[in-house]
């Protein structure tokens, strides 16, 4: 009798098992419902962004830029907005950074707000490769990836890296790596277009 009870036990365990398993996969974040709070699941393939439905509201952050002056992230709100992580170390953002001030330069004027987030970086430095790359956009100074921490479970390592945020404020992609202008372009008409009626 006793191997009869030890099968009941293994099997009801087995059970449990399996019921926390699935009622752990039914927590998992589901790719076609809106969340309340942006968290990072995974890169956007470049040049395209996420269905509206399924984005969720970008965090709000603030620190100081560059020149010294304040920011706010509520400042880009009810435009599209490329948020560009890069620093004057970054080999790949020498590259990048020009550009998308080719892109920012074409844009801006359409309701296109552009904002560098300087990471992991001394602010002289930073200044000279603004100054080097011909960046007119704003970069926020945030040696410490704060910002990056503020967009939970974005991969703060990777940089460059750009999220894109639409009217909404809501996050819309997120490219790990270095990304080509004209895909950059590409994407930023993606949302423009959703606004045009």
């Amino acid at each position: 009798m006793t191997p009869t009870l030890s099968r009941r036990a293994v099997l009801a365990v087995a059970t449990v098992a399996a019921s926390a398993v699935l009622l752990g996969c039914s927590t998992d974040v589901d790719q076609t419902t809106p969340r309340q709070q942006y968290e990072f699941t995974g890169a956007t393939p470049v040049a395209t962004v996420v269905e509206e439905a399924v984005r969720a509201p970008a965090p709000s952050f603030d620190g100081e830029l560059l020149d010294g002056t304040p920011f706010e992230s509520s400042s880009l709100d009810g435009d599209v907005a490329v948020i560009n992580f890069w620093g004057s170390w970054c080999a790949p953002c020498r590259v990048e950074t020009p550009e998308f001030q080719a892109v920012y330069v074409d844009v801006a004027d359409q309701g296109v707000q552009f904002l560098g987030i300087d990471v992991k970086d001394e602010r002289q430095l930073a200044i000279a490769f603004v100054d080097s790359v011909g960046a007119t956009y704003p970069s926020l100074f945030d040696p410490r990836g704060e910002v990056a921490l503020a967009f939970r479970g974005f991969p703060a390592n990777v940089v460059p890296s750009t999220i894109l945020l639409d009217r909404q404020g809501r996050v819309a992609a997120v490219y790990a790596g270095a990304v080509r202008g004209e895909d950059l372009r590409t994407a930023v008409a993606l949302l423009l277009d959703e606004g045009a009626a």
